[in-house]
C-alpha cells in the first residue's frame, strides 16, 4: 500500500509517499480501506521528531484519523461487516491506503455525512467532547472558553457547546472571528496579545466553568484569572509553549481542577470506551444536523508537503483533509 513515511525528521519537505507492506489485522480488528485522512498539529510535531507514535511500527507512518470502508474483519469481530462505512482515530499510520483498528474503536459514519467529509470528524470532535463534557463537566447553561476557536478542535467545540445548551467564548485571530460567530459562538475575543481576559471578565463577570486550552504558554495565567471557582481547565495542547511562570495562588484560591490530557497515549481499553460513548451521545447529533464537519481544504496524498505547509501557516478554519 501507499503511505506517508517519515525516514528523517525536519520540515514538510522530508515527507515522502512510498510503498510499504499492508497491515495485518488481528482477530478483534477490522481492516479499513482508507478513502480520506486529515492533518493534525500532532502530525507536524511528529514529523519534526517531537511527538512520537507510542506504538512501535516497522515504518513510521503519520496520521491520526481515517474514514473509509471495511475490507476485512477478524474472526472475533461482531460489530462490523465488509463494506461498512467507518471512521476513527489511531495513534498513527492513517496517512495510508489501509489501516487496522480494534472493532470497538471504530465509529460509524453518520448517515448525513458523506464519506469524503467524514475524516474531518474523529480527532477534533472526540477531543473537544472529551475535554469539555467528559472531563470538564460542561453542561447546559454553563460557560466554556476555548482557545483557537477557528481550529479543527475549536470549530468542533463551538458546535458541541451549543448542541448541549451551553454558552461558549472563543479566542482567535481577527480574520477568523466572523467564522466563529457563524458557527454559533456567543462571545468571540481577539487572541493575545489583545487583552481577551479583561473582555471576558466584562462579559462573564463570574468567570467560565470550563476552559479548553490548546495553547499553554502565556495564556496559562490568563486562564487561571478567567476560570470560575471550582472550574476546570483542560490542557489539550501546548502550541504556545510548555514553560511559563504560573500564579499558583490563583490555582489554590479558586480550587481549580487543572487537567492534562491526550487521546493518543491512552490504553486501547480507554479509547474503545470513549468511542462507544461517543457513538451513543454524539453520533445522533450529526444525524439531526446539530453537528457537522467543518472543512478548510483538501489535498491529495501526493501533495502532503503542501498540506503540512498550509497547516503550519495557521491559515485554516476547520480541518485540512487528505484524499487517499
Amino acid at each position: 500500500m501507499r503511505a506517508v513515511v517519515v525516514t528523517e525528521y525536519g520540515g514538510p519537505e522530508v515527507l515522502t509517499v512510498t510503498e510499504v507492506p499492508d497491515p495485518i489485522h488481528g482477530p478483534d480488528e477490522i481492516l479499513v480501506r482508507v478513502a480520506h485522512s486529515a492533518c493534525n498539529r500532532a502530525d507536524t510535531l511528529q514529523r519534526m521528531g517531537g511527538y512520537r507514535d507510542p506504538v512501535a511500527r516497522q515504518h513510521e507512518i503519520l496520521g491520526l484519523e481515517y474514514a473509509g470502508t471495511v475490507t476485512a474483519v477478524g474472526d472475533r469481530v461482531t460489530l462490523w461487516n465488509v463494506g461498512d462505512r467507518v471512521m476513527g482515530i489511531e495513534s498513527g499510520a492513517c496517512y495510508a491506503e489501509l489501516v487496522a483498528t480494534h472493532e470497538r474503536q471504530a465509529l460509524p459514519i453518520p448517515v448525513t455525512v458523506k464519506l469524503s467529509d467524514a475524516a474531518a470528524i474523529p480527532e477534533v470532535f472526540l477531543t473537544a467532547w472529551d475535554a469539555l463534557v467528559v472531563q470538564g463537566g460542561l453542561t447546559c447553561g454553563r460557560w466554556a472558553l476555548v482557545h483557537a476557536g477557528a481550529s479543527g478542535v475549536g470549530t468542533a467545540a463551538i458546535q458541541i457547546a451549543k448542541a448541549i445548551g451551553a454558552q461558549i467564548a472563543v479566542t482567535c485571530s481577527t480574520g477568523k472571528m466572523q467564522a466563529c460567530r457563524d458557527l454559533g459562538a456567543d462571545l468571540v475575543l481577539e487572541r493575545s496579545p489583545a487583552d481577551w481576559s479583561a473582555a471576558l471578565r466584562d462579559a462573564v463577570p463570574g468567570g467560565v466553568d470550563v476552559i479548553l486550552d490548546v495553547i499553554g504558554g502565556e495564556e496559562t495565567n490568563r486562564n487561571l484569572a478567567s476560570i470560575k471557582p471550582q472550574g476546570a481547565i483542560v490542557q489539550v495542547g501546548l502550541m504556545g509553549g510548555g514553560q511559563t511562570a504560573v500564579n499558583l495562588g490563583l490555582l489554590l484560591v479558586r480550587r481549580v481542577r487543572w487537567i492534562g490530557t491526550t487521546l493518543r497515549a491512552r490504553p486501547i481499553e480507554q479509547k474503545a470506551a470513549l468511542s462507544q460513548r461517543f457513538i451513543a451521545e454524539m453520533i445522533p447529533l450529526f444525524d439531526s444536523g446539530a453537528l457537522r464537519p467543518v472543512i478548510d481544504s483538501r489535498f491529495a496524498l501526493g501533495d502532503i508537503v503542501e498540506a503540512h505547509r498550509h497547516m503550519e501557516a495557521n491559515a485554516n478554519i476547520g480541518k485540512i483533509l487528505l484524499d487517499i
